[in-house]
């Protein structure tokens, strides 16, 4: 016990000393890549908690306004979750910095593999590089920037009040008692055009004249210059990265990286019934398993991407390996499949994707990330995410089809330019469930139903036309599914009943 007791303190000595210089800040603009070895399990440990840090970033950025009070509590709260510095803390946080410092540049190499994978990785940076600068006591920011050689000239007095009139006039805000209260900086004017596009700062003489609170401008446009061109040289030395069998797979299994459940073994396994499907796609699948589905219905046929797709979201949300094979073979055989055909060609398939067949791996649903990210859909396909892959005017008519409401049809389309998938889709769930905020990030399909159907059981109240949007939809829907010899569900009411189990299923812990 004494002899552990004296490692703790030479530990802690050893943390005082040398290996704490190696983060004399809370925040860095991560220069110097790590030199220390660390194993594949806390290579991947770091990168994924890291990469959670960041998906908070972006749900976050758009969901709240950048520095509100409920933005910054609420990535503050992520931060200490997650163990990364949330603040400059005492010196105590080597730790915390050290994770920072090497998971950075783990997401660096997983993210500069595609023009698409960089342009996020950049913009989730910035952002998280902004808030945690921006809580930074003044002392400490003019350390940072002297630190990191942005050690800009203060203003004289004299020259302030030389300047006072142009400085409050050009500056937004800024009373003459404000500008004589506030420092000045001198600053090149490469550095401050941002500041200078925005028409926020005085210009004289090739020099921006700068006020202290508008500085994190000069330091982020200097980061964002910084890491961009760090991230255009990571991706050129990729080749010799991807020789490495080791740490290949792992840097692409992050760039596609979901973090949540796998929704691989559900506890409803059996509770839904055939009958349902329809009216669950209309009230509790995502837009793009509604998609598939609707093709299906349509064409009596997907081709193996869609199949995949909608196969293991199906299997995701409780269909067992008899059902599947009966919904599919009875869906296929009203197309050109006969039943000897698809027993001999497509059943294999979807015994495979149980688990049943070939190496007998149990597949799981696929995510948001999977869908986005990998096998676009080509002519005739189905499959993938409408948000990511649908022509824009596209997808405005099917949301039209949908009753969306055109302000929210608007919203989406912004979230679609501005390359957010998933908050498209979380944003067309709290317009189809009729509610402000669903309270969680989106990131699966099958998350997607099962928190529909927590909703729908009566979690909250949905308005009265959301509900009799959804039973004209689900009549139609009803009706295209007959087959040969059946008949339509004699009534939206008898539909809703059946429902009503499976809606209480899903609100058990």
């Amino acid at each position: 016990m004494q002899f552990s007791s004296a490692q703790a303190r030479g530990k802690h000595s050893l943390l005082s000393g040398d290996r704490r210089q190696l983060y004399p800040h809370s925040l860095q603009f991560y220069l110097e890549p790590p030199t220390e070895n660390i194993s594949l399990t806390e290579f991947e440990s770091l990168a994924i908690d890291r990469l959670k840090l960041l998906k908070t970033v972006e749900n976050l950025g758009v969901s709240y306004v950048r520095n509100s009070e409920p933005y910054n509590s609420k990535l503050e709260s992520e931060l200490r979750k997650l163990k990364f510095p949330y603040k400059a803390l005492a010196d105590d946080d080597y730790e915390a910095r050290r994770k920072d410092h090497i998971s950075h540049f783990i997401l660096r190499l997983a993210y500069c593999q595609s023009e698409e994978l960089r342009r996020w990785f950049l913009q989730q940076e910035l952002d998280l590089f902004r808030y945690r600068f921006s809580q930074l006591t003044d002392n400490l920011m003019q350390k940072f920037m002297e630190h990191v050689d942005l050690s800009f000239e203060a203003i004289s007095e004299d020259v302030k009040n030389e300047l006072a009139s142009e400085l409050s006039t050009s500056t937004p805000g800024f009373t003459m008692s404000k500008v004589k209260e506030q420092m000045f900086y001198k600053v090149g004017l490469a550095d401050a055009v941002d500041l200078f596009r925005a028409r926020r700062v005085f210009i004289k003489d090739g020099f921006a004249y700068v006020p202290f609170k508008d500085i994190i401008a000069i330091v982020l446009n200097n980061y964002r210059a910084k890491l961009s061109k760090a991230l255009a040289l990571t991706a050129r030395s990729l080749p010799s990265i991807q020789s490495d069998e080791r740490l290949q797979p792992l840097l692409n299994h992050l760039s596609h990286s979901y973090v949540g459940p796998d929704y691989s073994v559900q506890k409803n396994t059996g509770k839904i019934s055939l009958e349902q499907i329809d009216a669950l796609s209309v009230k509790s699948f995502p837009l793009c398993m509604r998609q598939l589905h609707k093709a299906l219905r349509d064409n009596h046929h997907l081709r193996h991407g869609g199949r995949m797709q909608y196969g293991l979201f199906l299997k995701g949300i409780g269909l067992t390996l008899e059902q599947a094979l009966e919904f599919w073979k009875k869906e296929f055989i009203r197309g050109k499949v006969d039943a000897d055909k698809f027993d001999k060609g497509y059943a294999y398939s979807i015994r495979h994707s149980y688990g049943k067949e070939g190496k007998r791996t149990d597949y799981t649903p696929y995510s948001c990330m999977k869908i986005i990210m990998s096998n676009p859909p080509s002519q005739g396909d189905y499959h993938g995410c409408p948000f990511r892959h649908s022509d824009p005017e596209l997808l405005k008519q099917k949301l039209q089809s949908y009753k969306i409401p055109p302000s929210g049809i608007t919203q989406i389309l912004e979230l679609v330019k501005g390359m957010h998938y998933q908050l498209a889709c979380q944003k067309y769930f709290e317009l189809t469930h009729n509610v402000e905020d669903i309270g969680f990030s989106l990131n699966h399909p099958n998350q997607y139903f099962t928190e529909s159907q927590r909703l729908l059981s009566g979690g909250r109240e949905t308005k009265k036309e959301v509900i009799n949007s959804g039973n004209t939809q689900q009549k139609s829907n009803s009706q295209e599914s007959m087959n040969s010899n059946s008949t339509p569900t004699s009534s939206n009411t008898t539909t809703d009943a059946e429902l009503e189990g499976l809606e209480a299923y899903f609100t058990e812990d």
